[in-house]
């Protein structure tokens, strides 16, 4: 069923122009404040943020919009707001305390840590000929990653550009995006955000950046030396500018972005703006002013109201339209589809007024599909033309690959290969037939949790760098250090690690769904076993470019990879197959154990079988017809291999990839029906059909 793109807006029209709109001889500010009972804007001095220059009233409209127009609001008018109200459970109203325009698109900063104003911009900037990439989903790889960690010690990039955004896009970027074979670029937030005062108090930071300070405008520590010098609108250039040189190289850019919860913490944090401005309406609390808290991080932004809602959504519109952004990751995404009773609700009048918007009908949108609020957990339940995080296929994977890997060597494998086998191809059980197999957003590791090179060096965390005695951060990891904790010089131990980074990246970029690297998985990035290292603004961090052979290698692999991926449509359906049927877009898939014969109903959850051949044959509308076979092996011990002999039509099997090779073969080896393969412990190995 298509998803209906007849606009939904909360709030209708009265809630429409919000923030300051230039026009001859001034400007129109309007703010939205169901509640409040005054409202006055306060314009500061260009270069001194303390010296108020000028003040005027605004006016309550319908529908709670508060409007002035004044010939003050110029191109780089520094300015705030001041809001008066009643006192109350709920309000938070100060009439002295300033407050950033929630609409803002630039933000200038004084000398404190909450000394902000808004900065009124003029939009515009010359794209040229340069249109989003629209990258088909079925071929989407995302590749998520820090824009600062990225670039910061990249040796081809001009110091200059470090970790800018400007950086991002040099050359030498373009060229290392290009050469592993991605398409999508996932940047970890870049709405302006500030450090938490706890942190600041322990002499660390907000390194990732998930505490929001405004949804419209871009983060300026992001921006070059030269671009903060000149202010907003410089800043605002430089983000344009990448996103243009992104898409010329035909990449996407893809945003992480935090509406569930703000950087105002919960009461008695900092005042900077939406508290300030209507604390009722725009955050989650109970009938005594409590704060419902579903993040974790102190509030939660009420999206069952009008102006809550509409704020999401107008900055959604502002990102895809002005700054011609492809797609964005909703972190804890089930936090804004809660109603006005704080439940779930996959028909929450934002979610449809997102997919119903003509201005996002293109976007790549993907949730991440829980919080930890009551029923907080919603994988597999948003609606169609949403993706998902699938935490199950994490758990999954590594738990095969890892954990069980761990399990056996003091007992036996603890379950079979069924559950692998669902989620390699496109899991089925978690996603309804309508979404399909791209619904799932295929990963292992992401920039919450271990590297991949950590997940198989460490068994338990070790943030103790974060200043929380290691009460931080994930305690179940499902991790394996395959037989020492952390460094060791020990070869055998070191060979069994990267052997499996190579099975977990193979799984991940040859399942049917869209797949997620980590920036620095596909070279074995660690930081030494911090799985929170949301605080470190180091080289922990930052992606190291100085590469060791085995590193090479297994970018190598990951090169390798994704290549076949894109060459052989029978590895990224679109739909699910159905028996007797034939699906346009979809990969019929056939079941073989290690003799060659169809897997039977038994063998599926037997734990002493953990081996299959998985064939897949594509029925594609505009491509040319293949077929692939995947051997999957889940213990240590070698086994032999007998090659189907009843695939129809099958005359011989020429080998692709082995997780098994060191460095990806450059010898494509030919095989019959029926041939035996000695298979190495714990390995995959891919085929081509002919």
């Amino acid at each position: 069923m298509p998803v209906s793109r007849v606009p939904v807006v909360p709030g209708g029209s009265a809630l429409d122009d919000l923030g300051v709109r230039l026009h001859d001889g001034g400007g129109t500010l309007r703010v939205w404040s169901g509640n409040a009972s005054s409202m006055e804007l306060v314009v500061f001095d260009a270069t001194d943020l303390d010296w108020v220059t000028d003040q005027a009233a605004l006016e309550r409209r319908p529908g709670g919009v508060w409007e002035v127009t004044s010939a003050l609001l110029q191109p780089g008018t520094r300015y705030a707001v001041r809001v008066g109200g009643p006192h109350g459970p709920g309000n938070t109203f100060n009439p002295e305390t300033l407050l950033l325009d929630p609409y803002a698109k630039g933000l200038a900063q004084g000398h404190g840590y909450q000394e902000w104003r808004s900065v009124v911009i003029v939009d515009g900037f010359d794209w040229g000929n340069t249109s989003k990439p629209r990258i088909p989903l079925d071929r989407t790889v995302i590749y998520e990653g820090h824009l600062k960690g990225m670039t910061k010690r990249h040796p081809e990039v001009p110091p200059a550009l470090h970790g800018t955004y400007a950086g991002l896009a040099h050359p030498a970027m373009i060229e290392h995006f290009h050469a592993l074979g991605i398409t999508s670029v996932e940047l970890l937030p870049v709405h302006a955000f500030v450090p938490e005062p706890r942190l600041l108090e322990r002499g660390l930071t907000n390194y990732w950046g998930y505490n929001t300070l405004n949804y419209f405008t871009p983060h300026a520590a992001y921006a070059t030396e030269d671009a903060r010098k000149r202010g907003p609108e410089a800043i605002i250039a430089e983000f344009k500018g990448m996103v243009k040189l992104l898409h010329e190289a035909g990449l996407e850019v893809i945003l992480d972005v935090v509406y569930n919860h703000t950087s105002e913490e919960g009461i008695g944090g900092p005042r900077s703006s939406l508290r300030g401005i209507d604390n009722a309406s725009y955050y989650r609390q109970d009938g005594n002013g409590v704060y419902i808290d579903t993040t974790g991080c102190g509030n939660t932004l009420d999206t069952s109201t009008d102006a809550g809602a509409r704020l999401v959504l107008d900055s959604l519109r502002y990102w895809a339209e002005e700054m011609q952004i492809d797609g964005f990751r909703f972190d804890l995404a089930t936090a804004i589809a809660r109603d006005a009773a704080h439940t779930y609700n996959p028909e929450h009048p934002l979610l449809r007024a997102i997919a119903a918007d003509p201005v996002l009908a293109d976007t790549k949108l993907i949730a991440e599909p829980w919080d930890v609020g009551l029923g907080g957990w919603q994988t597999g339940n948003f609606p169609t033309g949403w993706h998902e995080w699938n935490d199950r296929y994490r758990d999954r994977v590594r738990n095969f690959w890892l954990s069980d890997i761990d399990y056996a060597r003091r007992a036996s494998a603890p379950v079979g290969i069924g559950g692998f086998a669902t989620r390699l191809a496109g899991s089925s059980n978690t996603f309804s037939e309508e979404r399909g197999p791209l619904a799932s957003i295929n990963f292992v590791t992401a920039h919450d949790g271990f590297t991949l090179h950590d997940l198989v060096s460490y068994d338990v965390k070790h943030n103790e760098a974060n200043g929380e005695n290691n009460r931080d951060g994930a305690d179940t990891n499902r991790a394996f250090n395959h037989g020492v904790e952390g460094p060791t010089d020990d070869p055998a131990i070191l060979a069994a690690r990267r052997k499996a980074m190579r099975n977990l990246l193979g799984t991940v970029l040859l399942s049917a769904g869209i797949p997620m690297l980590t920036a620095g998985d596909e070279v074995g990035r660690t930081q030494r076993g911090n799985n929170n290292a949301y605080a470190q603004d180091s080289p922990l961090t930052w992606l190291g470019w100085d590469l060791e052979p085995w590193q090479e290698d297994l970018r190598a692999h990951v090169t390798r990879l994704i290549r076949l991926r894109q060459e052989n449509p029978a590895l990224r359906p679109s739909r699910y197959a159905r028996l007797g049927e034939h699906i346009p877009n979809a990969s019929v898939m056939d079941w073989y154990d290690q003799n060659g014969e169809t897997m039977e109903p038994g063998q599926w959850n037997d734990p002493g079988n953990r081996t299959l051949q998985y064939v897949a044959a594509s029925t594609p509308d505009t491509e040319a017809a293949n077929r692939i076979l995947l051997i999957v092996h889940g213990t240590e011990a070698p086994i032999d291999v007998r090659l189907p002999l009843e695939i129809d039509g099958a005359n011989r099997f020429v080998s692709l990839w082995s997780s098994a090779d060191e460095h990806p073969s450059a010898h494509a080896e030919v095989f019959e029906p029926g041939d035996v393969l000695s298979v190495p412990g714990t390995s995959m190995r891919l085929f081509r059909v002919e």
